[in-house]
Formats: C-alpha cells, sequence, structure tokens
C-alpha cells in the first residue's frame, strides 16, 4: 500500500498542503523548526486518528483557526481508499470513502503505517507506559476488534476506580457491585493480555533475524510479555479469565483502600533481553538502538503477514540519530520493499542507493514542494 495524495488545511503551520506521492522513498528536506515533522504527523494522525506526538488534539489546529482537515488517497489491495478526519474543539470527525464512520475503530487500519522517531529509541530505555501504548497502536491497526475491547476495559476500569475510591470515602459499601464490575473486568482483561502475548511471539519471531542481521550474529533479542498477574499464552481465555478474578478476590481490601485498581493491562510491561541480559537496565546504548530498530523493522514484516500488504514506513529525523552501519542496514532493508518518507536537515554525508533514487521535497515556513 502507498499514499499517492496528501491533503492538508489549518493543520499546524500549515495553511494549506497538496502533496503527490511515489510509491518509493520520499525525502523531505527543511531546517528544524519549518514543518517537516509536522507532515510526517499528519500523515500518521491520518492513519491512526490520534497524534504521535500529542494527547491534545487542539495543537493539530492551526493558530486561529476552528478546525483542521487532513485527506489522504491511499492505493490498497490494487484499489483506492480515500481517508478524511476532520479534528475541530469539539472532537474528531473520520470519513472512509466518502462516509462518516460513527467509531474510530472502525476508521483505524484502513492504512498501516511504522512510525520510527528519535523518541522511538525510548521504546526500550523509556516507561513502561512507552512499552504498552506501542503495543495497542500496533495491535489496533491489524486488529479493530482488540481497539473495541481496549475502550471497554478503559471505561469498565474508569467505573470500577470510581466505586473504588467511593468504598475507600465510605461513601460506598455494597461489595456485590463491586464484584460485578471486577467479573466484567476480568473478562476484558483476559481478551487483552491474551491478544498482546500473541503479538509479543510474532514480533520476537520477525525480530530475533533481524536484530542477528544488525549485529553480525553476535547477539539473540528475546522478547517476553510481563503481565501483572501470573498467566500465558498458552493457557485458554476462560482460564485467564479465572485468574484474574481470583487475584482481584486476594488484593480487593488492598484496592479498597487505595481507591484503584491494581492489576490489569494497564499495568504490564515488555522486557527485551539481548544474551539473556535485560537490555534495558545492563544494555549498552548501541544495544539498545540495535533492539529498538530491530523491533520498527520487524514491525514491517509482521503488518505484511496479517494483512498481506506492507504497511507504509516514516522515518522523522531518525537517520541522523543512527550510525553508518545502522543506517544502511535501514535503508537496505526498506529498499523497493515499503514506501517510506524520510525527514532530514540534509542528505549530504548518506551516500546510499536508495535515497539517491528518491523523490525530494522541499519545507520551508509551512510551505512545501
Amino acid at each position: 500500500m502507498f499514499i499517492k495524495e496528501l491533503k492538508l488545511k489549518n493543520y499546524r503551520n500549515y495553511n494549506h498542503l497538496e502533496a503527490v506521492f511515489e510509491n518509493k522513498v520520499n525525502v523531505i528536506i527543511g531546517e528544524n523548526a519549518q514543518g517537516k515533522t509536522n507532515v510526517m504527523e499528519a500523515i500518521y494522525v491520518l492513519a491512526m486518528a490520534k497524534s504521535h506526538r500529542t494527547s491534545n488534539d487542539k495543537e493539530l489546529i492551526r493558530w486561529d483557526e476552528e478546525y483542521a482537515k487532513i485527506e489522504g488517497r491511499v492505493e490498497k489491495n490494487n484499489r483506492t481508499v480515500n481517508l478524511q478526519l476532520i479534528v475541530s474543539k469539539k472532537g474528531k470527525k473520520a470519513k472512509l470513502n466518502h462516509i462518516e464512520q460513527q467509531k474510530l475503530s472502525h476508521y483505524v487500519g484502513h492504512m498501516n503505517i511504522i512510525m520510527f522517531a528519535p523518541e522511538d529509541l525510548n521504546l526500550v530505555k523509556g516507561s513502561p507506559q512507552v512499552r504498552r501504548r506501542f503495543i495497542d497502536m500496533e495491535i489496533g491497526q491489524v486488529s479493530p476488534i482488540y481497539l473495541h475491547e481496549l475502550s471497554k476495559y478503559q471505561k469498565i476500569m474508569q467505573q470500577r476506580n470510581h466505586y473504588l475510591k467511593q468504598m475507600q470515602m465510605k461513601k460506598q459499601v455494597n461489595h456485590h457491585m463491586l464484584d460485578v464490575l471486577t467479573s466484567q473486568l476480568s473478562e476484558a482483561a483476559a481478551k487483552i493480555v491474551l491478544k498482546r502475548l500473541e503479538f509479543i511471539n510474532q514480533l520476537e519471531k520477525w525480530a530475533k533475524p533481524i536484530h542477528s542481521g544488525i549485529s553480525r550474529g553476535l547477539e539473540e533479542l528475546k522478547i517476553k510479555y510481563k503481565p501483572s498477574v501470573d498467566v500465558s499464552d498458552s493457557q485458554e481465555l476462560s482460564k485467564i479469565i479465572e485468574v484474574y478474578y481470583e487475584k482481584f478476590a486476594k488484593i480487593k481490601e488492598k484496592e479498597m483502600e487505595r481507591g484503584t485498581t491494581l492489576v490489569g493491562p494497564h499495568r504490564d510491561d515488555l522486557i527485551f533481553y539481548v544474551n539473556n541480559r535485560d537490555v534495558q537496565t545492563y544494555g549498552s546504548q548501541g544495544q539498545q538502538r540495535t533492539t529498538a530498530l530491530s523491533i520498527k523493522l520487524a514491525e514491517i514484516d509482521l503488518i505484511h503477514e496479517e494483512i498481506g500488504e506492507y504497511p507504509i514506513l516514516l522515518l522523522d529525523d531518525v537517520l541522523s540519530e543512527l550510525d553508518d552501519y545502522r543506517q544502511s542496514h535501514l535503508l537496505n532493508t526498506i529498499q523497493g520493499k515499503v514506501q517510506t518518507f524520510v525527514t532530514t536537515t540534509s542528505v549530504d554525508g548518506i551516500d546510499h542507493k536508495t535515497l539517491n533514487k528518491a523523490a525530494l521535497f522541499c519545507v520551508r515556513a509551512g510551505q512545501f514542494g
């Protein structure tokens, strides 16, 4: 798949933008703070209906304007898919082939993308929240059902936390109501965790050989999901639900004292091992970067396996963060395989056949062309 055309209106520092792209590497060149990353973000938002840079959608709207509009024409499975997303102060409206979608989960997944930016190097050394967000975003692209289950889990947890807070303050004493919410949360949690475990198995399958290649065969990567309860992907869904329910029963008093839900997918984490050592704690910066790069490149093959097409790759100012060897490995991997967008302040010093054949675009003060 590839994005053929992108239109922006009132988006960040762009009053208006219309661009046509080729199904190859597209390099966007410009000085810092001119709007390169805003184009990348717009493509990301068009696909995911949310930004990778901010959780405040109002920041996407150009100063003093009422709304921002992103439109894209995507070629996929030998057909054209038209996507439109309008972000206003009232919320978001998404259209697929000119038909408004009632739920964003029905919209997400029609354009598959992988974003790799300098902050993605924090995937390994950052907080558990960064890794949970990564898992949720990537599974959500290929599984609308997962997004639905995640939304359901968050709503139930919100209700349960509110009820626990009421119990903590002695404003509620109805244990039956808490048990009903716990039962609902156990089921939702089990479905999410089972899907995450499957995803991590697939991710490791693709990331292992890539990591071995980048490290010249000297390192072996392992990825482990670390749930807050003792479950595994070898268990049936009904068994995992049971494990959650039993765990909640054991910590019921503690949760009532604290007024919050203490276990569940919102507390889980990922651990990356290189040669059986936790790379977050014991790995060098080079090992951490190789791990992050391997994971991002593995996503390309994982998504291809799931949907039968390669996703679009966004490399936002990431080449400058990688040494020559990792840079070459990345460019060799994507060559002729995926439509790729690369932002950079200069292509000087990057003499690579992939970039030499690229389409070039320049950005200056919100002007693109």
